[in-house]
């Protein structure tokens, strides 16, 4: 995220980490690829993902080398037992046991890969969700641009075949959007998913609310308006929409609307150190 387009203070990403420990909102978006304004029917436009994914066997190989020795071995026994199975269900179970160990040793992205090879087999939607969502959550601590790609990429597999199989979770798509957002810089991909979202419910509080911010990120703040009003008026209380309609009308210019819905926002919040934080925040600009 370029967060010169809407945070210019560093004191302000307290705000934000303030905001959402306190308040019950969805965080925002982390930084992804770089983007750019004017996309044409959308809220933003790509630029390429220059990051190549890490691979599979990359990963397993550095984190094999991690795990103390009765865990390899406990490991290398379930593996063996792997090339015996021939029919799905038992080989599901398998790949069931070896994501257990690995997680069980705190080596997570594999536990996720063999968690979503088990998913896949079983053609689960729950577990896909399961499995796409363990990718998420790891995405956004992945340690390496590589392995952030890569985890990304698998999230976005585990839910397009939970979506082939219920291609109404709204709440699927959702997540799907953040994997190309957030993670594979296939920003459009993830924008175009929103956006069908809004179209088939144009009040949807969640969509509306990242389409928003992606919208203060390419300074179409007009558009960003738009989407976090939709919020507001079906929840006037939401600190999330509150807070980044202030922005969007900071980044138009209109400094007195900004800090008439921060000042909302500190209320809304009622925390002394958000309230300090905000205030220090309007103090830079007004």
């Amino acid at each position: 995220m370029r967060a010169v387009h809407y945070i210019t203070i560093a004191a302000v990403v307290g705000l934000i980490i303030i905001l959402y420990r306190e308040v019950n909102t969805i965080p925002p978006a982390k930084q992804g690829a770089p983007m750019a304004a004017g996309a044409s029917g959308g809220e933003m436009s790509p630029a390429p993902n220059m990051v190549r994914a890490a691979s599979f066997d990359s990963i397993l190989a550095a984190t094999r080398k991690q795990l103390p020795e009765h865990a390899a071995k406990d490991i290398e026994a379930l593996e063996k037992q792997l090339g015996t199975i021939h029919d799905s269900s038992g080989m599901v179970s398998v790949f069931t046991d070896i994501a257990k160990q690995w997680q069980e040793h705190k080596q997570l992205p594999v536990a996720a890969w063999y968690y979503a090879k088990a998913a896949k087999l079983e053609n689960s939607e729950k577990k896909l969700n399961f499995a796409g969502q363990f990718f998420l959550d790891l995405m956004h601590d992945a340690g390496s641009a590589s392995v952030q790609v890569w985890e990304a990429q698998e999230a976005v597999a585990c839910f397009q075949q939970s979506l082939a199989i219920n291609p109404a979770n709204d709440t699927v798509k959702m997540a799907m959007a953040a994997g190309y957002i957030e993670g594979t810089g296939e920003t459009m991909q993830g924008v175009q998913l929103l956006l069908g979202i809004t179209r088939e419910k144009p009040e949807n509080i969640p969509a509306n609310l990242m389409l928003g911010k992606l919208a203060i990120q390419s300074g179409q703040y007009d558009k960003a308006i738009s989407r976090f009003e939709t919020v507001l008026k079906q929840e006037p209380e939401n600190t999330e929409a509150t807070y980044f309609l202030a922005e969007a009308y900071k980044g138009k210019g209109d400094k007195e609307k900004a800090i008439a819905l921060l000042e909302k926002c500190k209320k809304l919040v009622n925390k002394p150190a958000f309230s300090k934080d905000i205030d220090a925040y309007i103090n830079s600009f007004k």
